[in-house]
């Protein structure tokens, strides 16, 4: 009986697979600029760094600041001008209560003339426009104000989006030095998440029968890795085989071979 579990246990060294994957960083973001503008500085001391909430490239955001600030000028400006028509639009809503009523107490009047019904009908009448265009003025005002918020909005973004920042990832390459007018979609940088490291390995179709019960061995040590993601449509590259990835521990070096094993 023992001789025959070593011949199965040898039979299942002697057909494993071996692959290699070279061990990479959990993700590599492509960071391409949302905005235009003169580049103004970009810390490429700092690559193969981990970065902190410190810009490493910084794209001239001067005329936005400063629309931001009429901006915010305006806007006050606006919101006064809003305020003191609605205390207007209040002084004539009385009015036209105290018209409708002088006009109502009138009209049936038979010791007034013609003339003076249709005098404080069309006084009447005055009064309304008036405050129907002061209605109208405000929410004027106020869709003027909503469009220079819209537009305040954006710039703050495109000021966020001139000062890159990205805490906690590697700083893997600049593409752009200062002095530089990028363009939306212009390439900037490759930053990277290096808390954690992809093994990649591509298996073909029977290999993938039962793998979630084979165990894992790296440079020949059984490890206590399990598949991480299968890509069950065959890959375009490596054509009629399945892309297969194992997520691993941050190691201390990067991009070397490991040989990958599952038995």
């Amino acid at each position: 009986m023992k001789i025959v579990v070593l011949v199965l246990i040898l039979n299942s060294f002697l057909f494993s697979k071996v692959y290699y994957s070279k061990v990479e960083p959990y993700e590599i973001r492509n960071i391409s600029s949302n905005v235009s503008g003169l580049v103004l500085f970009t810390d490429d001391n700092m690559i193969g760094k981990k970065l902190s909430s410190k810009s490493y490239i910084k794209i001239d955001a001067e005329l936005d600041n400063k629309e931001i600030k009429y901006i915010n000028e305006k806007l006050g400006y606006l919101a006064s001008t809003v305020n003191s028509n609605e205390s207007v639009l209040a002084n004539l809503e009385q009015l036209l209560v105290r018209k409708r009523k002088n006009y109502d107490n009138i009209k049936s009047l038979k010791i007034k003339s013609t003339l003076e019904k249709d005098r404080e009908y069309y006084d009447l009448i005055t009064s309304e426009n008036v405050y129907l265009n002061t209605m109208k003025e405000i929410h004027n005002l106020k869709i003027n104000i909503a469009d220079l918020q819209l537009r305040r909005a954006h710039l703050i973004r495109s000021t966020t989006d001139k000062n890159l920042s990205a805490k906690g990832f590697t700083l893997y390459s600049i593409a752009v030095k200062a002095g530089q007018v990028v363009g939306i979609s212009t390439p900037l940088a490759q930053v990277a998440d290096v808390s954690r490291a992809l093994l990649t390995i591509y298996l073909d179709e029977e290999d993938l029968l039962g793998i979630d019960d084979k165990k894992i061995y790296l440079d020949g040590k059984v490890s206590e890795y399990k598949i991480s993601r299968i890509l069950n449509i065959a890959d375009s590259k490596n054509i009629s085989k399945y892309r297969v990835q194992i997520i691993i521990k941050s190691p201390k070096v990067f991009s070397r071979l490991v040989k990958v094993e599952l038995k």
